[in-house]
């Protein structure tokens, strides 16, 4: 007659002793990889639990998977912190976490003053079996039509609002960086007439240019 299983309970929260920090239900986590040249796994927390004794501590997680993980690989606009929510769920023991971390939505993340290393973004939701995302679309910018990578520079034009990488347009990005005022090709002619009818005081108390610097 096979042994009953032992009944087990859920945490509100664990103490994970060797790095000092709380988890609960809903955070983040580096996971420690089955090969050691690879990054930490990236996992979201959903249920913790142990047995009656409050040992032998197991957590439910929804895995995070890095664009070199999908199915499509890694793209020219995804972002070196990017990470997809996958249909990927596992239960891994406590003693496999390696830290916390935050996963960010793109917006909240483009608004960062400062990317730590324990600082991620996720956009999409993945299909860990068809290679699926969602929303399989998403805006695109510059004459590479390409979606936003915010690890990369870019200049905003001020007639259409829309955003250019500096190599897209002939420029480099030490050009861009000094630049006061922007218009694209389409957008030239008419900007360089509004500029020469501007009578503003400083040619920098006006200006509408922004970059998307690259963050470390």
């Amino acid at each position: 007659m096979a042994k009953p299983k032992a009944p087990r309970r859920t945490l509100e929260s664990y103490s994970v002793k060797h790095i000092s920090k709380t988890i609960r239900a809903g955070d983040c986590v580096l996971m420690r990889p089955s090969d050691p040249s690879k990054p930490s796994y990236v996992a979201r927390i959903e249920r913790i639990e142990a047995d009656a004794r409050g040992a032998n501590v197991k957590i439910h997680v929804r895995w995070y998977y890095r664009p070199e993980e999908s199915i499509g690989g890694r793209r020219q606009f995804h972002g070196s912190k990017e990470v997809f929510l996958s249909d990927h769920f596992d239960v891994q023991s406590a003693d496999t976490i390696e830290g916390k971390c935050t996963v960010h939505s793109f917006k909240s993340y483009t608004k960062l003053d400062a990317v730590g290393n324990d600082d991620f973004f996720c956009r999409f939701e993945y299909n860990s079996s068809t290679g699926a995302f969602n929303p399989d679309r998403v805006a695109v910018y510059c004459k590479c039509e390409m979606p936003y990578n915010p690890d990369d520079l870019m200049v905003q034009c001020e007639g259409c609002s829309d955003w250019f990488h500096p190599a897209c347009i002939d420029m480099t990005v030490e050009e861009a960086k000094r630049l006061d005022h922007f218009f694209c090709e389409s957008c030239s002619a008419e900007g360089q007439k509004k500029l020469q009818n501007s009578h503003s005081a400083s040619r920098h108390s006006d200006t509408k240019v922004d970059t998307k610097r690259r963050r470390r």
